[in-house]
């Protein structure tokens, strides 16, 4: 077998998020449809972009940054020319996008990117009009966009060798769909099979949306890579009889402390991997660290609807008036991770911060 090629112009995987053929709009493969059908729409107005990221139609937290990158570049197409009419329409526009979901950081460093390319644009030419204004958005989004694919196949590079043969668990879905292209955790997955390691991957199903299960394992069987789909609480005893020699996760957001947020039930594999003894990896791209906190008891963890745990497949599955929580996401604390691996190599969590300081 071949190692996967970092360089981005070689990649001929997926790509979930887009512009489309005329440049015009947003386009997006509707992930509320797989594995039963792939559909893709094309987006060119704030609240259907809105939507999509908040009703997963595009998830994960590079491929929303993504979204937003190239959502922000849509949007300006019908902005004014007018310079500070130009910056209004774009501010309104960051503040509903950045609304969408609290929780990844990447759709906020996504916007900021383009906020700086934005007042770079009016900084350089104090007289450029609505198109040079439209075409710095447009670059950044693209170099956003491209940045992220470059930053998963090395990710998957650096990864691919922290993976035993065996089995391997991971949780919710972190591969191409999650992205730009490759992935994070599934990326180094992919990597480490295409680099020769005979592995098998144990998919949490990933409850109550099922990433895992409609996404995750929709990946895999594509790319021919072996796999089993587990009820999120078959883990453990898997664990127990030797079966899974590690696991790796995706990241919504990390701390200074390296502290990570994944998608809810990601806490209880980290625990169970402490308890017999296996290894913990978390993958993500280093705009997911979010230097500014101090730990996981900041990040904000977004509640969603209850319909989403009382109805499964479209059918009700419980009271119809049950009280239901329903965080998104939760926190691992660093003690309980092996290593996190991103595009400038692997990391022990207490080793984020000098990291960032170099």
């Amino acid at each position: 077998m071949n190692a996967i090629s970092t360089d981005p112009s070689t990649y001929q995987g997926l790509r979930p998020v887009q512009l489309s053929a005329d440049g015009r709009a947003l386009r997006l493969l509707d992930q509320t449809r797989l594995p039963i059908e792939e559909v893709w729409v094309e987006l060119r107005e704030l609240e259907p972009i809105a939507h999509a990221i908040e009703t997963l139609t595009v998830r994960g937290a590079p491929a929303i940054g993504c979204a937003a990158a190239y959502g922000l570049y849509v949007l300006s197409l019908a902005f004014p020319d007018d310079p500070e009419a130009f910056q209004a329409a774009f501010d309104a526009a960051a503040v509903r996008l950045a609304n969408t979901r609290p929780t990844a950081v990447n759709l906020f460093v996504a916007i900021e990117q383009q906020r700086g390319a934005l007042a770079k644009a009016r900084a350089q030419q104090p007289a450029v009009d609505g198109a040079g204004l439209r075409q710095a958005l447009r670059e950044e989004a693209t170099r956003h966009v491209e940045d992220d694919l470059r930053f998963c196949l090395e990710m998957g590079a650096h990864g691919a060798s922290c993976l035993p043969a065996g089995g391997i668990l991971t949780h919710c879905n972190t591969g191409a769909l999650a992205t730009s292209g490759h992935g994070t955790a599934l990326g180094v997955i992919r990597s480490a099979h295409a680099s020769g390691t005979e592995l098998h991957v144990f998919v949490d199903e990933t409850r109550p949306l099922l990433q895992g299960s409609r996404l995750t394992a929709w990946e895999l069987m594509h790319d021919g890579i072996p796999c089993s789909l587990l009820c999120d609480n078959m883990a453990g005893a898997l664990m127990a009889r030797g079966e899974i020699q590690a696991a790796i996760v995706g990241a919504d957001r990390i701390t200074a402390n390296g502290d990570a947020a994944n998608k809810i039930g990601t806490y209880t594999v980290a625990v169970l991997c402490k308890h017999h003894g296996i290894p913990f990896y978390v993958a993500a791209p280093w705009t997911t660290i979010d230097m500014s906190l101090a730990s996981g008891a900041a990040i904000p963890i977004e509640e969603r609807k209850p319909e989403e745990v009382r109805r499964h497949g479209g059918n009700l599955r419980a009271p119809a008036d049950v009280p239901v929580r329903n965080p998104a996401f939760d926190v691992t604390p660093a003690e309980l991770i092996t290593g996190i691996i991103t595009e400038r190599g692997v990391f022990a969590p207490g080793e984020l911060a000098a990291q960032a300081q170099g």
